[in-house]
């Protein structure tokens, strides 16, 4: 059995490594990113196991994700190589210190033509929990049907169904991802959001009442990320606020799986709701330290470092 399965589309990823203009760079980083990868790795990190089903391309980035994710200890079976599409490409800069700019070339790409076939269906089956974002029903037709097939699948076998709104208004209009992801929510039974994707879907005056919003569309737990501010999460009818760590940010991408990973690792583990919404801030406090979609997320020992009693470890 493996705790946690995703999928969806993993890229290369060039990160400009001067702020200003992207045509200025002539250096760049190269790594990867995802938001369902980030997650699985996250969830790995603290400790469960976790599966990443997806296409990449027959070429050097699709290696570099499968050492990668395989290094990270997620379990990549589910990974399918397509010969006739190209891994695809994100584009990371600063415009300002403050300002951080992304781009995707994944029109056509690997990922984009994962289709219900693809899905290697024992081990949704298996699997203690699927989670689903609103990034892959964006992504084509045929990406969107194997999201819908996926959950269809853990729901007959009594699998949780997790979901992050995950919205990419590059990918498509609110008016197509509000249609689209009301289908995937209420079959879900856990659902993460910021305030402004919550508004995608419902009408309310704070997180709170957003979550009360969420909720009433069929999810038993509601997550409402409020970045630098906290979170709230209503579970079972139970409101709890989760107050914010202070930290230093240099890289604000990933903070959002980070906080899915936390929160579903913890419940995995069998966590009390207060432990699994502190890890989860904890863990959404800690991606964003440092450069990188992935790098910064945090191993259990690393936990403790959000409350240092000295500057200098030695």
């Amino acid at each position: 059995m493996i705790d946690l399965v995703t999928l969806g589309e993993s890229m290369a990823l060039f990160t400009a490594r001067r702020t200003g203009l992207l045509r200025h760079a002539r250096d760049f980083g190269l790594g990867v990113g995802g938001a369902e990868s980030n997650l699985a790795i996250g969830v790995s990190r603290l400790g469960r196991s976790a599966a990443w089903i997806g296409r990449v391309g027959a070429d050097e980035f699709g290696e570099l994700l499968r050492s990668t994710l395989s290094g990270e200890g997620v379990d990549v079976r589910g990974m399918i190589v397509d010969p006739e599409a190209p891994t695809g490409l994100m584009v990371k800069s600063r415009r300002t210190v403050e300002l951080v700019d992304v781009r995707y070339y994944r029109s056509g790409s690997a990922g984009s033509r994962l289709r219900p076939a693809d899905l290697d269906l024992t081990l949704i089956r298996s699997a203690r929990v699927l989670h689903v974002t609103g990034i892959t029903l964006a992504l084509s037709a045929s990406a969107a049907e194997t999201v819908h097939a996926a959950v269809a699948e853990a729901r007959a076998a009594g699998v949780t169904v997790s979901m992050d709104v995950n919205y990419r208004r590059a990918l498509w209009s609110p008016d197509e991802a509000s249609a689209s992801l009301r289908k995937i929510v209420s079959s879900a039974d856990v659902l993460f959001a910021t305030e402004a994707e919550a508004r995608l879907l419902v009408e309310g005056e704070d997180a709170a009442a957003l979550a009360d919003a969420l909720s009433a569309l069929g999810p038993r737990h509601v997550l409402v990320k409020r970045g630098p501010l906290g979170a709230v999460e209503l579970s079972d009818g139970v409101v709890r606020h989760a107050e914010p760590y202070r930290v230093t940010e240099l890289d604000p991408v990933g903070a959002g799986d980070a906080f899915a990973a936390g929160w579903l690792a913890e419940t995995l583990e069998g966590a009390t709701p207060e432990r699994r919404l502190a890890t989860a801030c904890a863990a959404g406090a800690f991606a964003v330290t440092s450069d990188g979609d992935w790098e910064s997320l945090p191993h259990r020992a690393d936990l403790a470092l959000l409350h240092p009693t000295d500057a200098v470890t030695r």
